[in-house]
Protein backbone atom coordinates (compact mmCIF):
# COMPACT_ATOMS: atom_id res chain seq x y z
CA UNK A 1 0.00 0.00 0.00
CA UNK A 2 1.60 3.32 -0.72
CA UNK A 3 0.99 6.48 0.93
CA UNK A 4 0.68 10.02 0.12
CA UNK A 5 0.38 13.14 1.50
CA UNK A 6 -1.91 15.42 -0.37
CA UNK A 7 -4.43 17.84 0.08
CA UNK A 8 -7.97 17.24 0.10
CA UNK A 9 -10.33 20.16 -0.90
CA UNK A 10 -13.62 21.01 1.63
CA UNK A 11 -15.93 23.57 2.03
CA UNK A 12 -16.13 26.78 -0.39
CA UNK A 13 -16.35 30.33 0.29
CA UNK A 14 -19.28 32.75 -1.50
CA UNK A 15 -15.66 33.95 -3.60
CA UNK A 16 -15.51 30.25 -5.05
CA UNK A 17 -11.45 29.85 -2.67
CA UNK A 18 -11.50 26.57 -1.10
CA UNK A 19 -9.81 25.16 2.01
CA UNK A 20 -7.94 22.16 2.12
CA UNK A 21 -6.95 19.72 4.66
CA UNK A 22 -3.57 18.06 4.69
CA UNK A 23 -4.03 13.96 4.48
CA UNK A 24 -2.54 10.48 4.54
CA UNK A 25 -4.10 8.86 1.91
CA UNK A 26 -3.59 5.81 -0.41
CA UNK A 27 -2.44 6.34 -3.57
CA UNK A 28 -5.74 4.98 -5.50
CA UNK A 29 -8.14 6.84 -2.93
CA UNK A 30 -10.16 9.49 -4.65
CA UNK A 31 -9.24 13.29 -4.11
CA UNK A 32 -12.05 13.73 -1.43
CA UNK A 33 -12.31 10.09 -0.37
CA UNK A 34 -11.18 8.19 2.13
CA UNK A 35 -8.18 9.28 4.04
CA UNK A 36 -5.76 7.39 6.76
CA UNK A 37 -4.97 10.70 9.09
CA UNK A 38 -5.16 14.16 8.86
CA UNK A 39 -2.26 16.26 9.66
CA UNK A 40 -2.98 19.74 8.91
CA UNK A 41 -4.60 22.15 7.02
CA UNK A 42 -4.69 25.27 4.34
CA UNK A 43 -6.49 28.47 3.12
CA UNK A 44 -4.96 29.94 1.00
CA UNK A 45 -7.95 32.55 0.84
CA UNK A 46 -6.48 34.09 4.05
CA UNK A 47 -3.57 37.34 3.51
CA UNK A 48 -0.87 35.60 4.14
CA UNK A 49 -2.12 32.23 3.50
CA UNK A 50 -2.85 30.31 6.72
CA UNK A 51 -0.89 26.87 6.89
CA UNK A 52 -0.93 24.68 9.98
CA UNK A 53 0.94 21.24 9.94
CA UNK A 54 1.22 18.96 12.66
CA UNK A 55 4.99 18.20 12.70
CA UNK A 56 4.69 14.89 14.67
CA UNK A 57 1.89 13.08 11.96
CA UNK A 58 3.85 14.57 9.32
CA UNK A 59 7.10 13.17 10.47
CA UNK A 60 5.58 10.00 11.28
CA UNK A 61 3.67 9.24 7.82
CA UNK A 62 7.39 10.38 6.28
CA UNK A 63 9.10 7.76 8.11
CA UNK A 64 7.05 5.20 7.03
CA UNK A 65 7.42 5.87 3.59
CA UNK A 66 4.59 8.53 2.41
CA UNK A 67 5.04 10.47 -0.47
CA UNK A 68 3.91 14.11 -0.23
CA UNK A 69 2.08 15.61 -3.19
CA UNK A 70 4.50 18.89 -5.07
CA UNK A 71 2.11 21.56 -2.81
CA UNK A 72 2.48 19.99 0.10
CA UNK A 73 6.59 19.27 0.04
CA UNK A 74 6.63 23.09 -0.47
CA UNK A 75 3.88 23.75 2.70
CA UNK A 76 6.25 21.18 4.53
CA UNK A 77 9.52 23.76 3.78
CA UNK A 78 7.64 26.75 4.99
CA UNK A 79 6.71 25.40 7.98
CA UNK A 80 9.97 24.31 9.19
Amino acid sequence: MSVRLRLKKVGKSSKGAYNYRIVACTKTAARDGRFLDEIGYYDPAKKPASVKINKAKAEYWLKKGAIPSNTVKSLLKKEK
